[in-house]
């Protein structure tokens, strides 16, 4: 997971959004507010919906690779995710900020499962509703979900290029920060779904190939254009975190050392 790019929602679509919200919050309590920030969610949110279609052009241009899952970065992103989910807090149902594409795989476990730390204590606390639970409001607090839209997740977390290719929280146990990356990588699978260290060790063998290709190119006098249309073509693969880890590591890894020492320019794509 890396940061996304926060492009602005155009008009008319964001002031759409911002009535579609009002309506929900002008609603007298709670409960009605859920149920009818579900259906009215569901109802706008289909292909030929101008607000809809210009919400998920935008989302495609922020995400990484070509249209890829902002939380896996493995698969196509093709559903709108709330990152707090709706059936919590009704009132960002149509918030823009609290969209971004991602893959079913990624959507469908996290679903409504979501935990904050709770306002006063500190303590990490799961608000997610069961299923026939009361609907009420969750517990006030901070969340611990890693929200890409406004932080960077690689400042939480890391991974691993040589063997596992897992990620790992950086930070020390036990603290907020580590508790953060280890809450996140655990609710989105992106250690425990089988395929996805595999298809990262194919992506770092893939972004060394390139790079290789890049610096053989240069060497060999290569027009500026072609190797601009190199670089860019790094830079749109999926699996962006090997990319970016692969520059935050290439002074451990000696192959990666090489090329880069060979290619300086590469580490600022």
């Amino acid at each position: 997971m890396i940061p996304l790019p926060n492009l602005p929602l155009p008009e008319p679509a964001n002031t759409q959004l911002k009535g579609y919200q009002q309506e929900i919050d002008s609603l007298p309590d709670y409960e009605t507010r859920v149920d009818r920030a579900q259906e009215r969610f569901s109802s706008l949110n289909r292909k030929g919906h101008p607000t809809f279609d210009t919400v998920k052009a935008t989302l495609s241009k922020m995400s990484v690779g070509v249209q890829r899952c902002a939380y896996c970065e493995d698969s196509l992103a093709d559903e709108v995710e709330h990152i707090r989910p709706k059936a919590l807090y009704p009132e960002l149902t149509f918030a823009w900020m609290n969209y971004l594409y991602a893959c079913g795989p990624c959507n469908g476990p996290k679903n409504n499962r979501f935990a904050v730390f709770a306002q006063g204590t500190g303590v990490h606390t799961d608000v997610g509703r069961r299923r026939n639970a009361p609907v009420v409001p969750p517990v006030p607090g901070t969340p611990v979900l890693l929200d890409p839209r406004v932080e960077d997740p690689m400042e939480f977390m890391s991974l691993e290029l040589r063997q596992t290719f897992l990620f790992t929280a950086t930070a020390a146990l036990g603290t907020v920060a580590y508790q953060r990356a280890k809450y996140t990588i655990e609710l989105l699978g992106l250690n425990s779904r089988e395929s996805l260290p595999r298809t990262r060790y194919h992506a770092y063998r893939d972004f060394f190939m390139h790079l290789r290709g890049y610096v053989q190119d240069r060497a060999n006098g290569h027009a500026p254009e072609h190797l601009l249309h190199l670089a860019h073509d790094i830079q749109t693969r999926q699996h962006a975190t090997v990319w970016r880890e692969m520059k935050r590591q290439h002074l451990l890894i000696p192959e990666l050392k090489r090329l880069f020492e060979a290619a300086p320019e590469a580490l600022g794509w």
